[in-house]
Protein backbone atom coordinates (compact mmCIF):
# COMPACT_ATOMS: atom_id res chain seq x y z
CA UNK A 1 0.00 0.00 0.00
CA UNK A 2 0.80 3.91 -0.29
CA UNK A 3 -0.65 7.12 0.61
CA UNK A 4 -0.80 9.76 -1.64
CA UNK A 5 -1.97 13.21 -1.94
CA UNK A 6 -2.26 16.40 -4.31
CA UNK A 7 -3.05 19.62 -4.20
CA UNK A 8 -4.34 22.63 -6.34
CA UNK A 9 -4.61 26.25 -5.20
CA UNK A 10 -2.79 29.35 -4.41
CA UNK A 11 0.81 28.67 -4.49
CA UNK A 12 2.54 27.33 -1.26
CA UNK A 13 5.71 26.02 -0.03
CA UNK A 14 5.43 22.19 -0.51
CA UNK A 15 6.13 21.47 2.77
CA UNK A 16 2.60 23.26 3.91
CA UNK A 17 0.85 20.04 2.83
CA UNK A 18 3.37 17.21 3.00
CA UNK A 19 5.83 17.91 6.02
CA UNK A 20 3.77 20.88 8.01
CA UNK A 21 0.82 19.22 8.78
CA UNK A 22 0.89 17.00 12.51
CA UNK A 23 -0.15 13.45 10.75
CA UNK A 24 1.26 15.00 6.74
CA UNK A 25 2.46 12.74 4.30
CA UNK A 26 6.22 12.87 6.31
CA UNK A 27 4.42 11.25 9.15
CA UNK A 28 2.09 8.84 7.16
CA UNK A 29 5.19 7.34 5.91
CA UNK A 30 5.88 5.85 9.34
CA UNK A 31 2.27 6.26 11.23
CA UNK A 32 -0.56 6.57 9.08
CA UNK A 33 -3.57 6.71 11.32
CA UNK A 34 -6.05 5.08 8.32
CA UNK A 35 -3.92 2.48 6.53
CA UNK A 36 -5.89 -0.44 6.20
CA UNK A 37 -2.95 -2.89 4.66
CA UNK A 38 0.40 -2.27 5.38
CA UNK A 39 2.08 -0.68 8.33
CA UNK A 40 5.32 1.76 7.05
CA UNK A 41 5.59 3.56 3.13
CA UNK A 42 9.46 3.06 3.18
CA UNK A 43 9.76 2.30 0.16
CA UNK A 44 10.19 5.21 -1.67
CA UNK A 45 8.61 8.40 -2.20
CA UNK A 46 7.95 11.26 -4.57
CA UNK A 47 7.05 14.83 -5.24
CA UNK A 48 5.97 16.61 -8.68
CA UNK A 49 5.09 20.09 -8.85
CA UNK A 50 3.90 22.96 -11.74
CA UNK A 51 6.09 25.59 -12.06
CA UNK A 52 3.93 29.26 -12.94
CA UNK A 53 4.21 29.49 -17.08
CA UNK A 54 5.62 25.84 -17.76
CA UNK A 55 2.88 23.10 -18.11
CA UNK A 56 5.52 20.35 -17.81
CA UNK A 57 5.51 19.22 -13.89
CA UNK A 58 9.28 18.58 -12.03
CA UNK A 59 9.34 15.81 -9.97
CA UNK A 60 11.76 14.49 -7.36
CA UNK A 61 12.06 10.60 -6.48
CA UNK A 62 14.14 8.88 -4.40
CA UNK A 63 13.93 4.86 -3.34
CA UNK A 64 14.46 5.52 0.22
CA UNK A 65 12.03 6.39 2.61
CA UNK A 66 11.20 10.27 2.92
CA UNK A 67 12.22 11.11 6.36
CA UNK A 68 16.10 9.77 5.78
CA UNK A 69 16.13 12.65 3.06
CA UNK A 70 18.05 16.15 4.26
CA UNK A 71 17.50 17.13 0.68
CA UNK A 72 13.51 16.96 0.69
CA UNK A 73 13.20 18.96 3.36
CA UNK A 74 15.06 21.87 2.40
CA UNK A 75 13.04 21.74 -1.11
CA UNK A 76 9.97 21.12 0.55
CA UNK A 77 10.53 24.26 2.61
CA UNK A 78 11.50 26.73 -0.30
CA UNK A 79 9.50 25.18 -2.87
CA UNK A 80 6.66 26.82 -3.67
CA UNK A 81 3.45 25.92 -6.53
CA UNK A 82 -0.40 25.95 -7.21
CA UNK A 83 -0.30 22.13 -7.82
CA UNK A 84 1.33 19.32 -6.61
CA UNK A 85 1.06 15.47 -6.32
CA UNK A 86 3.27 13.50 -3.81
CA UNK A 87 3.31 9.93 -2.58
CA UNK A 88 5.21 7.39 -0.18
CA UNK A 89 5.43 3.71 -1.10
CA UNK A 90 4.92 1.05 0.31
CA UNK A 91 6.21 -1.87 -1.96
CA UNK A 92 3.23 -4.93 -2.70
CA UNK A 93 6.26 -7.07 -4.15
CA UNK A 94 10.08 -7.19 -3.89
CA UNK A 95 11.71 -5.65 -6.99
CA UNK A 96 14.94 -4.06 -8.36
CA UNK A 97 12.77 -1.18 -9.83
CA UNK A 98 14.07 1.73 -6.87
CA UNK A 99 13.29 5.22 -7.52
CA UNK A 100 11.69 4.07 -11.13
CA UNK A 101 8.58 2.66 -9.00
CA UNK A 102 8.32 5.55 -7.04
CA UNK A 103 5.35 8.00 -7.91
CA UNK A 104 4.07 10.27 -9.15
CA UNK A 105 4.76 8.92 -12.99
CA UNK A 106 4.19 11.56 -15.36
CA UNK A 107 3.95 12.44 -18.97
CA UNK A 108 3.62 15.50 -20.71
CA UNK A 109 1.63 17.62 -18.21
CA UNK A 110 0.24 15.03 -15.95
CA UNK A 111 1.29 13.83 -12.34
CA UNK A 112 -0.22 9.98 -11.62
CA UNK A 113 -0.31 7.94 -8.63
CA UNK A 114 -1.77 4.57 -6.99
CA UNK A 115 -2.80 3.45 -3.56
CA UNK A 116 -3.56 -0.21 -3.40
CA UNK A 117 -2.46 -3.48 -4.61
CA UNK A 118 -3.57 -5.61 -7.37
CA UNK A 119 -3.51 -9.22 -5.70
CA UNK A 120 -1.94 -11.82 -8.47
CA UNK A 121 0.31 -9.33 -10.63
CA UNK A 122 1.62 -10.00 -13.22
CA UNK A 123 -0.37 -12.67 -14.24
CA UNK A 124 -3.90 -10.95 -13.15
CA UNK A 125 -3.14 -8.45 -15.53
CA UNK A 126 -1.59 -9.64 -17.93
CA UNK A 127 -4.59 -10.01 -20.54
CA UNK A 128 -5.59 -6.32 -19.69
CA UNK A 129 -2.18 -5.13 -20.36
CA UNK A 130 -2.43 -7.25 -24.03
CA UNK A 131 -4.40 -4.94 -24.88
CA UNK A 132 -1.64 -2.08 -25.11
CA UNK A 133 0.35 -1.43 -27.76
CA UNK A 134 3.59 -3.22 -27.67
CA UNK A 135 5.54 0.30 -27.61
CA UNK A 136 3.59 1.10 -24.73
CA UNK A 137 4.57 -1.74 -22.46
CA UNK A 138 7.98 -1.40 -23.65
CA UNK A 139 7.93 1.97 -22.35
CA UNK A 140 6.96 1.43 -19.17
CA UNK A 141 9.06 2.84 -16.59
CA UNK A 142 8.79 0.31 -13.66
CA UNK A 143 7.48 -3.73 -13.58
CA UNK A 144 4.65 -2.71 -10.96
CA UNK A 145 1.09 -3.11 -10.97
CA UNK A 146 1.09 0.83 -10.76
CA UNK A 147 3.63 1.52 -13.11
CA UNK A 148 0.94 -0.63 -16.03
CA UNK A 149 -2.26 0.86 -14.42
CA UNK A 150 -0.76 4.40 -15.41
CA UNK A 151 -0.26 2.65 -19.09
CA UNK A 152 -3.59 2.45 -18.49
CA UNK A 153 -4.94 5.43 -18.14
CA UNK A 154 -2.01 7.36 -20.73
CA UNK A 155 -3.28 5.14 -23.19
CA UNK A 156 -7.20 6.60 -22.73
CA UNK A 157 -5.57 10.07 -22.27
CA UNK A 158 -3.86 9.92 -25.98
CA UNK A 159 -6.65 8.35 -27.15
CA UNK A 160 -9.35 11.64 -26.82
CA UNK A 161 -10.43 10.29 -23.26
CA UNK A 162 -11.22 13.30 -20.74
CA UNK A 163 -9.23 12.67 -17.05
CA UNK A 164 -12.46 11.21 -15.23
CA UNK A 165 -13.15 8.67 -17.64
CA UNK A 166 -9.88 7.76 -18.41
CA UNK A 167 -9.17 6.87 -14.88
CA UNK A 168 -12.85 5.33 -14.59
CA UNK A 169 -12.09 3.29 -17.41
CA UNK A 170 -9.11 1.92 -16.19
CA UNK A 171 -10.24 1.51 -12.98
CA UNK A 172 -12.90 -0.73 -14.58
CA UNK A 173 -10.76 -3.09 -16.68
CA UNK A 174 -8.54 -3.65 -14.16
CA UNK A 175 -11.39 -4.40 -11.20
CA UNK A 176 -12.73 -6.40 -14.18
CA UNK A 177 -9.68 -8.66 -14.30
CA UNK A 178 -9.17 -8.92 -10.71
CA UNK A 179 -12.27 -8.01 -8.54
CA UNK A 180 -10.56 -7.94 -5.38
CA UNK A 181 -7.69 -5.13 -6.88
CA UNK A 182 -7.65 -2.11 -4.60
CA UNK A 183 -7.47 1.11 -7.00
CA UNK A 184 -7.34 4.32 -5.71
CA UNK A 185 -5.85 6.38 -8.45
CA UNK A 186 -5.06 10.35 -8.26
CA UNK A 187 -4.06 12.13 -11.56
CA UNK A 188 -3.55 15.96 -11.70
CA UNK A 189 -2.53 18.58 -14.89
CA UNK A 190 -1.53 21.51 -12.39
CA UNK A 191 -4.99 23.04 -12.53
CA UNK A 192 -7.62 20.42 -11.61
CA UNK A 193 -7.37 16.65 -9.49
CA UNK A 194 -8.97 13.49 -10.46
CA UNK A 195 -9.09 10.91 -8.54
CA UNK A 196 -10.84 7.09 -7.95
CA UNK A 197 -12.11 5.38 -4.55
CA UNK A 198 -12.11 1.80 -5.05
CA UNK A 199 -11.01 -0.65 -2.12
CA UNK A 200 -9.75 1.97 -0.39
CA UNK A 201 -9.86 5.65 1.67
CA UNK A 202 -9.99 8.49 -0.05
CA UNK A 203 -10.54 12.22 1.45
CA UNK A 204 -10.89 15.78 0.48
CA UNK A 205 -10.70 18.99 2.09
CA UNK A 206 -11.83 22.66 -0.13
CA UNK A 207 -11.03 25.88 2.14
CA UNK A 208 -13.98 27.70 2.23
CA UNK A 209 -12.16 30.85 0.31
CA UNK A 210 -11.71 28.69 -2.80
CA UNK A 211 -7.96 29.12 -2.12
CA UNK A 212 -7.51 25.59 -2.55
CA UNK A 213 -8.14 21.82 -2.64
CA UNK A 214 -6.26 18.73 -0.76
CA UNK A 215 -7.37 14.99 -1.46
CA UNK A 216 -5.27 12.30 -0.04
CA UNK A 217 -5.42 8.90 0.82
CA UNK A 218 -6.47 10.54 4.66
CA UNK A 219 -6.40 13.78 6.18
CA UNK A 220 -3.59 15.62 7.40
CA UNK A 221 -4.96 17.41 10.48
CA UNK A 222 -7.73 17.46 12.73
CA UNK A 223 -10.11 20.30 10.92
CA UNK A 224 -13.42 19.69 10.64
CA UNK A 225 -13.64 20.47 6.82
CA UNK A 226 -12.45 17.01 5.57
CA UNK A 227 -14.64 14.66 3.77
CA UNK A 228 -14.52 10.95 2.96
CA UNK A 229 -15.29 10.10 -0.73
CA UNK A 230 -17.51 6.57 -0.95
CA UNK A 231 -16.13 3.79 -2.40
CA UNK A 232 -16.50 3.20 -5.90
CA UNK A 233 -16.31 6.86 -6.92
CA UNK A 234 -14.46 9.18 -9.25
CA UNK A 235 -13.56 12.22 -7.87
CA UNK A 236 -13.01 15.96 -9.78
CA UNK A 237 -11.41 18.44 -7.83
CA UNK A 238 -10.70 22.21 -8.45
CA UNK A 239 -9.34 25.17 -6.08
CA UNK A 240 -12.92 25.76 -5.21
CA UNK A 241 -14.99 22.92 -5.73
CA UNK A 242 -15.12 19.04 -5.59
CA UNK A 243 -18.03 17.10 -7.76
CA UNK A 244 -18.42 13.04 -6.73
CA UNK A 245 -19.79 10.71 -9.47
CA UNK A 246 -20.26 6.82 -9.18
CA UNK A 247 -17.75 4.50 -10.76
CA UNK A 248 -20.00 1.68 -12.92
CA UNK A 249 -19.08 -1.40 -11.65
CA UNK A 250 -17.18 -3.75 -14.49
CA UNK A 251 -19.66 -5.77 -16.74
CA UNK A 252 -19.08 -9.89 -15.15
Amino acid sequence: MCRHLAYVGEPVALGVVLSDPPHGLLRQSWAPRWQRYGTVNADGFGVGWYAAGDPVPARYRRSGPIWSDLSFADLARVVRSGALLAAVRDATLPGADGEAAAAPFAAGPWLFSHNGAVPGWPDSLAKVAAGLPSAELLALEARTDSALLWALVLHRLRAGDEPGPALAGAVRAAAGAVPEARLNLLLCDGRSVWATAWGDTLWYRSDAAGRGTVVASEPYDDDPGWREAPDRTLLTATPAEVFLSPIEEPSP
